[in-house]
């Protein structure tokens, strides 16, 4: 099979914005992200699904997209750490990431966003046990996890709109 046969058109939503490109059957979606839209926030760690850099969101379920297929995402949407802030406002997990500073080097912190977001749109509010074994998916090779649980604890109760829990964060994300 020759190369132009091998190349497939996809139209994948990403981050609210409609993407149409042509790519190799055998592209994988963290490379379509990367590589040919441009958003760069999804990492690339391991490509066997162990480590969870890659997540994003497909179709609102947590997806490594280093085994996703980009064809695979032709007609879906796909939500990337750079889609979930609103303008200069952070998502409230993103903040409360910032605010208990669930993060070291940074290389893990956008795939254990996208996977306690997708954890907390599932579940609500979590307690210390759901997170740990709702993210045991994805690897942080620099902390001891306990600023992530914290962070995610907090970040799953501003989704929920609990209020003063784990941090303060209304609602909204911001400081109360």
């Amino acid at each position: 099979m020759s190369r132009e046969q091998s190349s497939l058109e996809v139209e994948i939503t990403v981050n609210g914005t409609p993407t149409r490109n042509s790519v190799e059957a055998r592209t994988l979606l963290v490379h379509y992200l990367r590589e040919v839209v441009g958003l760069t926030g999804t990492n690339i760690g391991c490509d066997t699904t162990s480590c969870g850099a890659c997540t994003v969101l497909l179709d609102g379920e947590s997806v490594k997209s280093c085994t996703v297929l980009a064809v695979q995402a032709d007609g879906h949407e796909v939500t990337t750490i750079e889609g979930l802030a609103d303008g200069d406002t952070l998502h409230p997990m993103q903040e409360a990431f910032r605010e208990h500073h669930g993060l070291q080097c940074g290389y893990c912190t956008p795939g254990m966003v996208m996977a306690s977001v997708s954890l907390a749109m599932e579940q609500g509010a979590l307690s210390d046990g759901e997170v740990r074994e709702g993210l045991e998916g994805n690897l942080c090779r620099c902390t001891g996890y306990q600023n992530i649980v914290a962070a995610v604890m907090a970040g799953s109760a501003a989704m929920a709109g609990v209020v003063g829990v784990s941090g303060n964060l209304g609602p909204e994300g911001g400081s109360k």
